[in-house]
């Protein structure tokens, strides 16, 4: 697939987002990128926070996406309207952030060589409890099934089965169709856009993949399915321990690892390689890619957030 637009959905206002954005576009990456980008939010309050943030760039509106040029800051505007430049993030970007996300998801029902990235949303004010996350949200709203959650680095990429659930649903959730389905998207994933065939490592459940309860998940659930992806050859070992698995000598050897549940392997991850990835949503009719961290308000405003992962976005992009 041939990537010749980008879509960038700004998300959650009240976020470290545009000055990520800042930092890439004041960067010779951005000078050097060969794909239209085009920003969709609110002019008015990027520029606001442009000049908080002591950045000077020009914003070019544009009505329709045959008007974005190479190297310009192109944005469809979207009406926002916040007395203050940075404040606390509240219900009351809600309808933004959405119209947003709707105007980026209907270009991309036209045009299916646009790369969509969004920024961070809030999961307490925007999603209200409705949705897992935004890998969710963005499935429901494009009629996708069977999304996966990637998070993705050259060196090693991580997958959990299950999301944004609560720990103590999380085995309910985890079935042998379910680990099949996913690593067959992976797999998928990395034949078609890579030209590379994964080798993956499967985690346990259970510490030491072992349980003192009369069901264990490993032998019913997991081992049965890593049984049934090696019949039909995809190239995966399991289960592994998760509490000495990410050792050096162990994630050298694989592509992707794949965990039971969220932490298990966004923990280890973040601390390999700290913003140096990205998230990238399997299932979806179009490449979707988010940035790896939160809204962070904590450090709105303040001019010292890593940029590192809307730089992996911009490369990886670059590079399929």
């Amino acid at each position: 697939m041939k990537i010749n637009k980008i879509l960038v959905v700004l998300g959650e206002p009240q976020s470290v987002f545009s000055e990520i954005l800042f930092k890439y576009f004041n960067s010779k990456e951005f000078s050097k990128n060969k794909k239209k980008i085009i920003l969709i939010g609110s002019k008015n309050l990027l520029q606001k926070q442009m000049k908080k943030l002591k950045f000077n760039f020009n914003l070019s509106t544009i009505n329709h996406l045959n008007d974005a040029c190479i190297n310009k800051l192109n944005i469809l505007n979207v009406h926002y309207i916040n007395k203050k430049t940075f404040s606390q993030i509240s219900s009351s970007s809600d309808k933004y952030i959405s119209k947003c996300f709707e105007i980026g998801l209907e270009l991309i029902k036209k045009n299916k060589k646009i790369a969509l990235i969004n920024g961070p949303i809030s999961k307490k004010h925007f999603l209200k409890k409705k949705y897992l996350g935004l890998t969710e949200y963005i499935s429901k709203k494009t009629k996708s099934k069977n999304q996966v959650m990637l998070i993705y680095n050259d060196k090693l990429s991580v997958s959990p089965i299950t999301t944004h659930l609560p720990l103590k649903l999380v085995a309910k959730n985890i079935t042998k169709k379910k680990i099949i389905n996913n690593i067959s998207q992976i797999k998928k994933f990395y034949n078609n856009f890579l030209y590379k065939k994964p080798k993956i490592a499967i985690l346990g459940l259970n510490p030491h993949c072992e349980t003192v309860d009369s069901f264990s998940e490993e032998k019913k659930i997991i081992i049965p399915a890593i049984n049934y992806l090696k019949k039909i050859k995809i190239n995966v070992d399991g289960p592994f321990s998760a509490d000495t698995f990410f050792l050096k000598k162990n994630i050298n050897k694989y592509d992707v690892v794949i965990g039971m549940y969220h932490d298990q392997v966004l923990t280890p991850i973040k601390t390999l390689f700290n913003f140096n990835a990205i998230n990238i949503t399997l299932g979806l009719p179009f490449l979707r890619i988010s940035p790896d961290h939160g809204p962070n308000n904590k450090m709105i405003g303040k001019n010292r957030s890593d940029p590192s992962s809307i730089f992996c976005a911009m490369r990886f992009i670059k590079k399929i």
